[in-house]
């Protein structure tokens, strides 16, 4: 709502996509985004998703959400508790940074540079695949 994107939740067991985006002027609806999220509770979290490759094109974009309640693995030294992080990602990335090699399917996001996925800057992208330009006063 901050970016004045309109969010519609999907219909239930619709594979491969939670979220309908559309831009908020009925005239200029002329595409909509499909968004995947997924989410992790731990704040010491591995930060993987399962992802399977056959939903690659049902999404454009990949939200990660890191909740970040609480540390639930005691070995790991991660904070108890943090604000929560929005990783939004388009479908390259998620292509590019796939792993198959093991019996479940997964996204790693460790190690990995999510700068400008992150937070406001994310959710940008999906801003600027549907032409919303920023909110400012007339």
């Amino acid at each position: 709502m901050r970016r004045n994107i309109l969010a519609y939740k999907a219909p239930r067991n619709n594979e491969g996509y939670e979220l309908i985006c559309i831009h908020p002027e009925p005239q200029k609806v002329t595409r909509l985004v499909r968004v995947q999220v997924k989410s992790r509770y731990a704040t010491d979290s591995d930060m993987t998703f399962p992802v399977k490759e056959k939903t690659f094109g049902a999404f454009d974009f990949l939200v990660a959400v890191l909740l970040n309640v609480g540390r639930f693995y005691p070995k790991r030294m991660a904070p108890h508790r943090s604000e929560p992080e929005f990783c939004t990602l388009p479908r390259e990335f998620v292509k590019e940074n796939h792993d198959k090699s093991t019996s479940g399917e997964r996204l790693r996001l460790r190690g990995l540079s999510l700068d400008a996925y992150r937070n406001e800057t994310g959710f940008e992208q999906i801003a600027e695949a549907l032409g919303i330009s920023y909110p400012a006063r007339s």
